[in-house]
């Protein structure tokens, strides 16, 4: 049986994947359920909607590893996932490689900026020199054990230096061993179309909204060569919005009554989860 990391492998060989960012598994099976081929786990998703953290790296190695985990074992479809820095020097690096595969990921990606990191579309941002990156990305491809666990290098020199230096550090990385780049936070689509001529692997792109990329359609994208888009924080913000706008209503009229026909039911949930309260082997319960 082919690993989710052989499967993915393949996805991107044929073509541009989309992939919606979650923060928990159960919104990963939502993902799934409409048909999509692979899901992206959010570094700011998971501490923005489990930790109420800020993205700026403090979840340890040990909290993302099992959090990814419920995530890449709650659906069949590869899971690729934020490792920030790589949690320190190489020598981490090697441990959170290992932590991350056997925990059922297909894949992860490692920027280049100096801890504390920041969200890659924010000011004050800084990167390490790029022989440091290179020993991160060499430490991790020598740390998998299954050769087609996906090394994504992300680079944040747009921000920080300029777009050239992005380049220039890309095809550094791909050098080192990367299997793919993630260019951060490019300015416009005439600076996505020049890095997909300049290296020649296989890229990610960020579609994060209200940050420094414009929102570039799919098509367009794959167009460009691009292999893997997501959008990391989407769905989370939408249902955040939700909860948001219906938080008031219980609070104010005493009742939940008028959106009932606005939330999940009962039903739904049970057959995202793939449970049957009355099949034989799973036990029943009540909600409280």
């Amino acid at each position: 049986m082919k690993s989710k990391a052989d499967r993915f492998r393949e996805l991107i060989a044929k073509g541009a994947v989309m992939m919606p960012g979650v923060p928990n598994a159960a919104m990963a099976r939502q993902v799934e359920q409409v048909g999509f081929d692979a899901v992206y786990i959010s570094g700011a998703g998971m501490a923005n909607a489990t930790a109420g953290l800020p993205d700026i790296g403090l979840l340890t190695l040990t909290e993302v590893a099992r959090l990814a985990g419920y995530i890449a074992n709650g659906v069949t479809i590869p899971a690729i996932v934020d490792a920030d820095t790589g949690f320190g020097g190489a020598e981490n690096v090697v441990r959170t490689i290992q932590e991350l595969e056997a925990a059922g990921l297909a894949g992860c990606h490692i920027e280049d900026q100096e801890f504390p990191k920041r969200c890659g579309h924010l000011a004050g941002k800084s990167i390490v020199d790029v022989e440091e990156m290179m020993g991160r990305i060499k430490a991790a491809v020598g740390a998998r054990r299954d050769p087609n666990f996906l090394i994504v290098a992300r680079t944040d020199a747009r921000g920080v230096e300029d777009f050239k230096s992005a380049i220039d550090r890309a095809q550094k990385y791909v050098e080192a061993g990367a299997d793919a780049i993630f260019p951060e936070a490019l300015q416009d689509a005439e600076e996505f179309k020049t890095f997909a001529r300049a290296v020649k692997v296989p890229l990610l792109a960020n579609m994060t909204e209200f940050g420094q990329s414009p929102l570039l359609s799919f098509n367009e994208l794959a167009e460009f060569g691009y292999r893997m888009i997501i959008y990391p924080m989407s769905a989370f913000r939408v249902s955040m919005k939700a909860s948001e706008n219906f938080l008031p209503a219980p609070k104010e009229q005493r009742t939940q009554t008028e959106w009932i026909d606005k939330i999940q039911t009962r039903q739904e949930l049970y057959e995202l989860l793939d449970y049957d309260p009355g099949a034989e082997g799973w036990p029943g319960y009540e909600e409280v």
